[in-house]
């Protein structure tokens, strides 16, 4: 049986590769040159394209999978694409050939490891400062007051050791519906795990700070995962019980979030919430 072409050609050449399906020179490199724009095009154009539509609002659950396909391809199609430019360029040398790649997702990696570290201990040291400057709230299991007058509202994921914590000012000023939405909001980010989700867009950010749509990236999930829990709460509220208590959290300059340590401010998607809590 007659070898491909390419596999003659190559056996010809070197003894040692008879019989050896090797790939041409040409489709690896053409290979190189789509992965890389596919990865220019998740880098920019597409998330920007997203971020300024309007349809992500009714459809959060979507964007959010869209937002993760974009990381996760836009990242894998980088790699590939700095693999294949190494065999392109060191055909003889495969395993120099990969190094470019190999760095870029150890890179990658290890800032999702700090990230993770990062947060973990954060949250340690926050979860401490709620034990001596919060009480327990006295009919609401797994919730933290605050003694502020300042409406503030906020989950802190700990796993089973999730709370939920509410300042005073803010029990003072909703009345019992406007609460009941606000802890429905709140324990949508503990139940729903947001917190994983916007884990993996704050290593994104981190490891890739010279690229304006990570930061983007990272400010529209925030606020799409607040339109998450806005759903999850709608179930128990009205909607303008809803609209009304979010107003009463953002009176006092503070943005609820499915972490304290991650705001949603300056996101277009902010006043979607309200647009389309009133549709």
């Amino acid at each position: 049986m007659p070898l491909p072409l390419a596999t003659a050609v190559l056996s010809a050449a070197d003894p040692t590769l008879d019989g050896a399906l090797v790939i041409p020179h040409e489709i690896i490199v053409a290979g190189a040159v789509v992965l890389g724009f596919i990865a220019i095009a998740l880098a920019w154009p597409v998330p920007v394209a997203l971020s300024r539509a309007g349809w992500p609002m009714r459809a959060p659950v979507i964007t959010l999978l869209l937002w993760q396909a974009i990381g996760l391809v836009g990242g894998l199609s980088m790699i590939g694409a700095l693999a294949l430019t190494g065999y392109a360029a060191l055909p003889q040398h495969p395993w120099l050939a990969t190094i470019p790649a190999a760095l870029f997702t150890a890179y990658l990696l290890a800032h999702l490891g700090v990230t993770v570290v990062q947060v973990t201990r954060q949250r340690r040291r926050h979860l401490a400062l709620l034990e001596l400057l919060t009480s327990p709230h006295p009919t609401r299991a797994r919730t933290r007051v605050i003694d502020d007058a300042v409406p503030v509202a906020y989950c802190l994921p700990n796993g089973t050791g999730s709370v939920t914590v509410l300042s005073q000012g803010l029990l003072d000023r909703l009345d019992p519906d406007e609460l009941v939405a606000v802890i429905a909001h709140e324990r949508a980010h503990v139940e729903q795990r947001h917190d994983l989700l916007l884990l993996a867009f704050r290593a994104w950010r981190s490891a890739l700070p010279w690229f304006p749509t990570a930061a983007r990236a990272e400010v529209e999930v925030a606020a799409l995962v607040e339109m998450l829990a806005d759903d999850h709460a709608r179930r128990e509220v009205r909607d303008e019980v809803l609209a009304r208590a979010i107003l009463q959290v953002g009176a006092g300059g503070i943005n609820g979030g499915a972490v304290a340590e991650q705001p949603v401010s300056g996101s277009m998607r902010v006043s979607d919430r309200f647009r389309r809590l009133a549709s």
